[in-house]
């Protein structure tokens, strides 16, 4: 199973970078779980977000927040509308499905021919 995180949504933000204090650096991500097997594909609707400074090459976890960093955070994570939860099947998955149907009817028609 492979699992990974698509980024949906990247945003600059001009505020403070608390580790270098450069102002044009700062750069939010929001990224989506999608999982892929040999039967299916699926967006989950599990969300990451991640405030990195491109400057310093920092990612700046909540604890170095700061309060204006909070309220900009808070304003693009109520703007981030994440894909919806979706489900795929492959080709093997179907003809999984297929065979086991046709498994599943002549056994019954067996059964019924064999009562007669």
């Amino acid at each position: 199973m492979k699992e990974q995180f698509i980024t949906i949504k990247e945003a600059a933000l001009n505020n403070n970078c608390p580790e270098c204090y450069n102002t044009n650096g700062l750069q939010i991500t929001f990224k989506q779980k999608f999982v892929e097997t040999n039967l299916y594909k699926s967006i989950t609707k599990e969300t990451t977000q991640e405030i990195e400074c491109k400057t310093c090459n920092t990612i700046i976890y909540p604890v170095n927040w700061t309060d204006d960093i909070e309220r900009v955070f808070a304003y693009q994570k109520k703007a981030f509308k994440p894909k919806k939860a979706s489900l795929k099947l492959k080709k093997t998955a179907w003809l999984l499905i297929i065979v086991s149907v046709i498994v599943v009817v002549a056994i019954i028609t067996l059964a019924v021919f064999n009562f007669l």
